[in-house]
């Protein structure tokens, strides 16, 4: 017999930008959350803080995800497993290919790629059991479509979208979909040093997205309504690659 699912949601990243947002936006939507975070324990708090105010638990959780996921492991066993993955969290070495240091290019793939798969992974063994659940990873059109500058970045969001299909065929049976969000220009940290001008003058809605709006994308992907998309890769990017 199937257990009773768990409500929980576990998003990385989620310190600031759209990890923040989408903790927030999953907590709106009555679910508690973990809160994982990478160096921001402020930034965490203050998610945490925010999730709260919905009238849900949160808990925050420090892992580093190139070196160590068990405390993330831990907290999903202490949870009673996750109903809902959000792989969010990115690296971004920039830096032209010839000039770029292989540990800057794996540290990138490990934080991306390689942590999405392995807390895929363990999210998994619950929501096998509990025949549903719902994984969201956030790529890129960077992995998409490719950028100078960013091989490192490209690589290893396209893994991103390769391992989403993959898992998407393996456990589509037992109820779980498997889903990717492609962003385009997002005001956040990440893009705090591009000329956000020049990426207006590119996007056909004439703008950058903010985090809340690509939270709102991840938020239907794991909600009931989406209960028959799996395997897809949604580009939200303002029509950028339309």
């Amino acid at each position: 017999m199937a257990r009773a699912p768990s409500r929980w949601a576990l998003v990385t990243g989620a310190s600031k930008g759209i990890g923040a947002a989408t903790a927030q936006r999953l907590a709106a939507d009555g679910r508690p959350v973990l809160v994982a975070y990478g160096g921001d324990a402020e930034g965490a708090e203050r998610t945490a803080a925010a999730c709260r105010e919905h009238g849900v638990e949160a808990r925050i959780v420090g892992a580093d995800l190139r070196r160590d996921l068990d405390p993330l492991r831990s907290a999903i066993d202490d949870v009673g497993g996750v109903d809902v993955l959000v792989n969010n969290a990115g690296h971004s070495p920039d830096g032209l290919a010839l000039s770029l240091d292989d540990d800057a290019f794996a540290a990138s793939l490990d934080i991306n790629l390689t942590a999405a798969f392995q807390l895929s992974r363990a999210a998994l063994r619950g929501m096998l059991r509990a025949r549903r659940g719902r994984i969201i990873n956030v790529t890129s059109v960077i992995g998409l479509h490719g950028n100078a500058g960013q091989s490192a970045y490209a690589a290893g969001k396209a893994g991103v979208v390769g391992l989403t299909k993959s898992l998407a065929r393996e456990v589509a049976k037992r109820g779980i979909t498997v889903n990717a969000v492609a962003p385009g220009f997002v005001a956040t940290t990440m893009t705090s040093h591009v000329d956000l001008e020049a990426v207006r003058e590119r996007v056909p809605l004439g703008r950058e997205a903010e985090p809340e709006e690509i939270a709102a994308v991840i938020a239907f992907l794991a909600s009931d309504e989406a209960g028959y998309v799996t395997g897809t890769v949604l580009q939200a990017d303002g029509g950028l690659f339309a």
